[in-house]
């Protein structure tokens, strides 16, 4: 795939838009950052808005308190005067559920609701020991049993000491159901929490309070001077953007979520990466379309043609290339030229090749009548011979002569000009050879096994005179210790990758007996296979094992392109 030129454009194309699609992420992910940091900021605004109603009543019985507190100490001498004041206050704000002056001792005696005992108040104990101003959620009041929010300011002595405590009370129904209200069409969950992390109010219940605070952060940790907006999951699981907001720094915070699909959808939805990654892959696809309409499709057609013409089909059919670039119809129009320039060359080679082939036949042929000529009239002279000797020395002449004439005969016979095949040749050459040898009360059983090898002519013809001369001693010197005919093996056949083996085997029978004193063997028939053996290039090896004769001959087998490169080598520039 990668080696493709579709794909090749398009990865170019895609290196060359990266830079623009990383432009485009991080202008799109700046976008979508500031309309995430816009959404947060209303949000918070949204949250001041919707908490000041819940706030207000709070900050006011803040402020009650710390009026009170600078003016109950006149009246703590006076049970009935100091109650009488808490319970104006309370009937004045419609809202309070108690006002009242806690001492030290716990023993609350001037409050808007009546005496009431303090004493055993663990958490009322540890306000005392702070003497600090304190506002409290308590889910169940001590005297009106329901949810409350508790403001409680230190009351001060003249001469600095602590007296006690100014406590006013806020039901929690009281501060929801202001909130509720004022909500807009999507109200949001607003909840007030001191620095400590406790809730105060909820809009949504106390009860409900638990599953939608973010689960990767404490309200303790949110207490902060600042303003604060975020997106963050819920304990419960679905994401709520969230923002926080200080009411009384250091001392009460309100806090309001939204679900984040109802109000940051988009910025959720749609990553600052996807619009340039789709845009980028939009290009690709459309250079990928491109190119293969306008380039690939028609390439993959001069390449079935160029295929085809390689793989040895002459017959060029028409390109379909209507409608490619020009580049394109140019090589269409260039590799019809080729074809017909080589379909022309190829013609004209077949032609000089079977003239060739025609001319090395016929020179085979003259050489094989010209030594037949010679092998003729060296009969007539043997004829004339007086002396025993010559005719034989002159019989031995001729036989390799008429020897030389098969070869060459074979040669013009046999397929190939560069190489030649020994199956073919040396086939023909031993049935030739014995032929020649046999006669009336001379029979051989022959037997041959050669491989499918090709020589070329410079191993073929000392090969053939080689087999010829070991076929004329074997004949020489075969026998049978009994009547059946000698038995004459001949055997060619590849050994490892290059090598070959020539192997001739004849059985032995009686010494041949000198007639008119001439020897039988002159030695003659071993120099030549020696000779032949080198012109090969191998190397002859014999074994006489009980009444077998082995003549074996290893040698490698020349390269065919050795005698290509010859024949080039000799023909003229």
């Amino acid at each position: 795939m990668t080696d493709r030129i579709g794909f090749r454009l398009a990865f170019l194309l895609a290196v060359a838009l990266l830079p623009l699609g990383v432009v485009s992420v991080v202008q799109s992910a700046a976008v979508l950052d500031e309309a995430r940091a816009r959404s947060e900021a209303a949000l918070t605004g949204e949250t001041m808005r919707a908490a000041e109603t819940a706030v207000r009543p709070i900050q006011r019985a803040r402020g009650a308190a710390m009026s009170l507190a600078a003016a109950v100490e006149p009246l703590i001498g006076d049970a009935a005067a100091c109650s009488a004041v808490m319970r104006r206050v309370a009937d004045a704000s419609e809202i309070y559920s108690l006002v009242g002056f806690i001492p030290l001792d716990g023993q609350m005696v001037c409050s808007s609701v009546g005496a009431f005992d303090f004493s055993n108040n663990a958490m009322l104990a540890g306000i005392i020991e702070a003497a600090e101003p304190t506002i409290i959620l308590n889910p169940s009041g001590p005297v009106s049993k329901v949810a409350v929010v508790g403001v409680l300011h230190p009351v001060f002595a003249a001469d600095g000491r602590l007296l006690g405590l100014v406590s006013i009370s806020l039901p929690h129904s009281s501060l929801v159901a202001r909130d509720a209200e004022e909500t807009g069409p999507t109200p949001p969950v607003l909840m007030t929490f001191g620095a400590d992390g406790a809730v105060v109010t909820s809009s949504a219940g106390l009860e409900a309070v638990a599953g939608l605070l973010p689960a990767n952060r404490s309200l303790k940790a949110l207490a902060g001077p600042d303003d604060l907006a975020f997106t963050a999951p819920t304990v419960d699981g679905p994401e709520r953007v969230f923002s926080v907001v200080p009411i009384l720094a250091g001392t009460i915070y309100a806090l309001g979520s939204w679900p984040a699909e109802s109000n940051a959808w988009l910025v959720e939805a749609v990553p600052a990466a996807i619009l340039p990654a789709l845009m980028w892959l939009a290009c690709l696809l459309v250079a990928w379309l491109a190119t293969e309409r306008l380039v690939t499709r028609h390439i993959r057609g001069l390449q079935a043609a160029i295929t085809t013409f390689a793989g040895g089909n002459r017959i060029v059919g028409r390109i379909e290339i209507e409608g490619a670039p020009l580049e394109l119809r140019q090589l269409a129009g260039a590799f019809d030229k080729m074809t017909d320039t080589i379909l022309h060359d190829e013609a004209e080679l077949e032609d000089m090749v079977h003239q060739k082939e025609v001319l090395l036949r016929e020179v085979h042929h003259r050489v094989k009548n010209n030594l037949q000529l010679i092998a003729s009239i060296m009969n007539m002279q043997m004829r004339q011979a007086r002396s025993p000797e010559a005719k034989v020395l002159m019989k031995g002449l001729q036989d390799r002569v008429m020897s030389l004439a098969t070869i060459h005969r074979e040669l013009y016979q046999t397929s190939g000009l560069t190489d030649i095949r020994a199956d073919e040749l040396l086939s023909d050459i031993v049935r030739q050879v014995v032929k020649m040898a046999t006669g009336p009360g001379r029979q051989f059983a022959v037997t041959t096994s050669i491989g499918d090898l090709r020589l070329t002519p410079d191993q073929a013809v000392p090969l053939s005179l080689l087999l010829t001369e070991a076929l004329t001693n074997a004949m020489k010197y075969a026998g049978s210790p009994d009547a059946s005919p000698p038995r004459l093996d001949v055997a060619l056949h590849r050994v490892g990758g290059t090598g070959a083996v020539l192997q001739v085997t004849n059985t032995l029978g009686p010494k041949p007996v000198a007639q008119d004193g001439l020897e039988v063997s002159t030695g003659l028939g071993a120099q030549l296979l020696m000779a032949f053996a080198q012109q090969v290039g191998g190397q002859v090896d014999t074994e006489e094992v009980g009444s077998t004769y082995h003549l074996r001959v290893t040698f490698e087998v020349r390269p065919l392109v050795e005698a290509e490169a010859r024949n080039r080598a000799e023909r003229p520039e």
